[in-house]
């Protein structure tokens, strides 16, 4: 009776187990079939970003919504696949896509933590589920979960799920695999890593936001100890490297933004051309892009351009806080709160005033450290720390500074300048750009300055009008009378015009060398008024300027039509190459995500005679009277440099406006200008020599450095006759060059020596 009885519960409960079986397997019969192809592994396509490179392979950089670099599986080292399987599945390469005994260990570790969940998820359910599933925590996900993890074992090897867990796996930060984590956090590529950052990244993918070491470093360090005491146990660390490991200190990266060098403007240019042309496929395709650029002349650009135009809005005083905060409380996250609208521009950093007096400003830096500035790096706001100052000019709590070290390391307060800037540099051989950089600082203003701004170039038009006249019969020795002018309203498209002198002097009968070199607007306007305005209006087009930015009136001579710098770029090339216009190009090559090259720049090349526009005999003798703008002209700071072979011109506008320097040496030519967005004066004495060839010296000291100096053969056709100042050939002048055909007559003169022609 008793075995009866006994029989009864364990009859129903193999009764309720056959049952539990059969309706699990029907189950599985109907769901199996309904499980989702799972092609998109076998042919695994992830979206991968645009990326832009410098020519000497910078990232410089990148677009898309995903960021991401795709790895061979073969590529990966050792170390990251053990620290990826001793953190998420240690029995990978033993299990069949589900671990039954990792199951068994979760479930016992959940009865006894009583609550705290631990779960048992493979490598293989989480490719299943990224790709196929949602992630809501319900008993038939799981069990899709599961089904779709044997599909997967059966269809593709180990390495095949490891490698598209490798690059499909979100790791925060915008980061999606550890090829891309490794370069987002830490700067270096899978092959760089050591164990404790590759811990480190092993430990994002159960929780990429808790254990995100910029968001919650102490967080995401409790993980990756876990990870290497894993590691450790597996057999992958011995005891040294796990000891070492364990101290070692990481430098996470804080700026997801942060390349390789400061090109934010080249890169909107590429991926607004990629745009044109890819626009379906641009952010999830893979495209490279490699650029034209220079790594080492983009960072001196930007240099150098930061530096000139911090210098210009020092000239011209402090001009008080960005604005003033209403502190809500105290402590970090209140200054913190107060910053939140000011962003830091690179080294010039936002702060917030705690206290200031006139020997000490304590200054809260976002980020939570306080500094006091102290000494000479108050020098500069120091009319701000006097209690007479203007309310809302004075530094006191609450206000917001900028600050930035000087050159000795000291912090000192300083001021994110008004004005804008821009600099472009460009191969006259080719075409080929070196470096751009469209404006101070591309988060604050992504106007391009070299494409997108139309401005005067001033007297930095002047050598395409002498370049005209010397194509009508004028020599660089012709005199032209350098004399105060009224010109009829009638030539000037509008007024009586009664133009000036720079400063104010004029100096009779000078040589159009002369003319140029001091930069004399009598000479020019005469020179224009003798070759006709619609004859320059016509040959400045030979340069790539459009008609109709510059009427045909005589203002033309001192710039007043309108220019962009890719514009001056391209036309003071003609005059560096030897006469021929060479279009700047700035892409020199596209592949694919598979290294396929889809598209190949074929770029135009200096010696072409279907691309001259002028004669080279026309361009030596402008090389040559733009090389006494250096030697003794408005250029001379150029002599700095210490090379004879620079040329160029200086460029400043009626009133101040826009300041320019044009310059070059034949394998570089470079276009520095400083302005207003909204035109104003630059100040008094802020000409195209002092407030724009500082930044062109800047860059160029670097550019050229160790490139030896070189010069224009002489064409055919152009001998050397010694000239005086009256520009008559004489045995105690100056050696010059001259066409043969037009040589200055012999003999002095003692009036005006020789006049322009008819």
């Amino acid at each position: 009776m008793s075995l009866r009885w006994l029989a009864f519960p364990i009859l129903l409960l193999s009764g309720l187990l056959v049952m539990g079986l059969a309706v699990s397997g029907f189950a599985l019969l109907l769901a199996y079939p309904n499980l989702p192809s799972i092609d998109a592994l076998s042919d695994y396509q992830p979206k991968v970003p645009l990326r832009i490179y410098t020519a000497d392979g910078t990232l410089i950089g990148e677009f898309g919504e995903e960021r991401r670099s795709v790895v061979r599986i073969d590529s990966v080292p050792d170390l990251v696949k053990n620290a990826i399987i001793s953190a998420e599945d240690e029995r990978f390469y033993q299990h069949a896509g589900v671990d039954y005994i990792g199951v068994l260990r979760a479930g016992y570790s959940n009865l006894i933590a009583g609550g705290t969940r631990q779960g048992a998820s493979t490598i293989t359910m989480q490719v299943a589920r990224n790709f196929f599933l949602s992630s809501e925590k319900t008993v038939t996900r799981k069990l899709y979960e599961a089904l779709l993890a044997f599909r997967i074992e059966a269809s593709l090897s180990k390495d095949q799920i490891l490698e598209v867990y490798i690059n499909q796996i979100y790791l925060g930060q915008r980061s999606y695999g550890f090829a891309a984590a490794a370069q987002i956090y830490f700067g270096k590529t899978l092959q760089q890593l050591s164990p404790a950052e590759a811990a480190m990244l092993a430990g994002l993918p159960k929780a990429p936001s808790s254990y995100n070491p910029v968001v919650n470093p102490k967080r995401a360090k409790q993980r990756q100890l876990y990870v290497l005491r894993r590691m450790h146990d597996l057999g992958y660390l011995d005891d040294i490297r796990f000891a070492e490991a364990q101290k070692a200190q990481l430098a996470v990266k804080h700026e997801i933004n942060d390349y390789g060098v400061h090109a934010e403007f080249v890169a909107e240019m590429v991926r607004q051309m990629l745009f044109e042309r890819y626009p379906d496929d641009i952010y999830t395709r893979g495209f490279r892009v490699y650029t034209t650029i220079l790594k080492s002349d983009q960072e001196a650009a930007y240099q150098a351009a930061r530096k000139n135009l911090v210098a210009y809005d020092r000239r011209h005083g402090y001009r008080g806080p960005e604005r003033y905060a209403e502190l809500t409380g105290e402590g970090d996250d209140a200054y913190e709160d107060a910053l939140s609208d000011a962003t830091d521009s690179d080294d010039i950093y936002a702060g917030l005033v705690l206290d200031a007096n006139p020997k000490q400003v304590k200054v809260f830096r976002r980020g939570g450290e306080t500094i006091s500035v102290t000494g000479d790096g108050l020098k500069f706001a120091a009319r701000a720390l006097d209690d007479k100052a203007a309310p809302n000019k004075r530094i006191r709590r609450g206000a917001v500074v900028r600050i930035s070290k000087d050159e000795k390391g000291a912090w000192q307060i300083v001021q994110l300048p008004d004005a804008e800037t821009a600099f472009l540099s460009i191969s006259p051989q080719d075409g080929s750009i070196r470096a751009l950089v469209g404006g101070f600082d591309f988060s604050r203003n992504k106007y391009n300055h070299v494409t997108q701004a139309w401005r005067q170039p001033g007297s930095g038009f002047k050598p395409f009008i002498y370049s005209a006249a010397l194509e009508k019969g004028f020599t660089p020795a012709t005199v032209v009378n350098d004399a105060p002018v009224v010109v009829d309203p009638f030539l000037t498209g509008g007024q009586v015009w009664e133009p000036k002198n720079y400063d104010g002097k004029y100096e009779g009968p000078m040589r159009l060398r002369t003319g140029l070199a001091k930069s004399k607007n009598m000479v020019s306007i005469r020179v224009l008024q003798a070759i006709g305005t619609q004859y320059a209006q016509d040959y400045v087009t030979r340069f790539g300027f459009d008609a109709d930015k510059h009427p045909p009136y005589l203002t033309m001579a001192l710039g007043a039509g309108s220019v962009t710098l890719w514009q001056m770029a391209r036309a003071y090339s003609v005059f560096a190459n030897g006469g021929f216009k060479i279009e700047p190009y700035l892409v020199a090559k596209i592949v694919d995500d598979r290294g396929n090259v889809l598209a190949q720049a074929q770029p135009q090349q200096a010696g072409d005679e279907s691309l001259r526009v002028i004669d080279a005999r026309n361009a030596f003798l402008m090389d040559s009277m733009m090389h006494d703008v250096v030697r003794a002209g408005t250029a001379t700071g150029a002599k700095v440099l210490g090379r004879q072979d620079l040329a160029g011109k200086t460029g400043t506008t009626n009133d101040f406006v826009d300041a320019w320097f044009n310059g070059y040496q034949p394998s570089l030519v470079g276009i520095a200008w400083v302005g207003f967005d909204q035109p104003r004066r630059l100040g008094n004495g802020e000409t195209g020599g002092s407030t724009s060839l500082p930044l062109w010296v800047g860059y160029m000291a670097r550019a050229l450095n160790g490139v030896p100096e070189s010069f224009m053969p002489v064409p055919d056709g152009v001998v050397s006759i010694k000239v005086n100042e009256s520009g008559r050939q004489s045995a105690d002048g100056k050696p010059e060059f001259f066409l043969r055909e037009t040589l200055p007559p012999e003999g002095t003169q003692s009036e005006s020596g020789a006049r322009a022609p008819d």
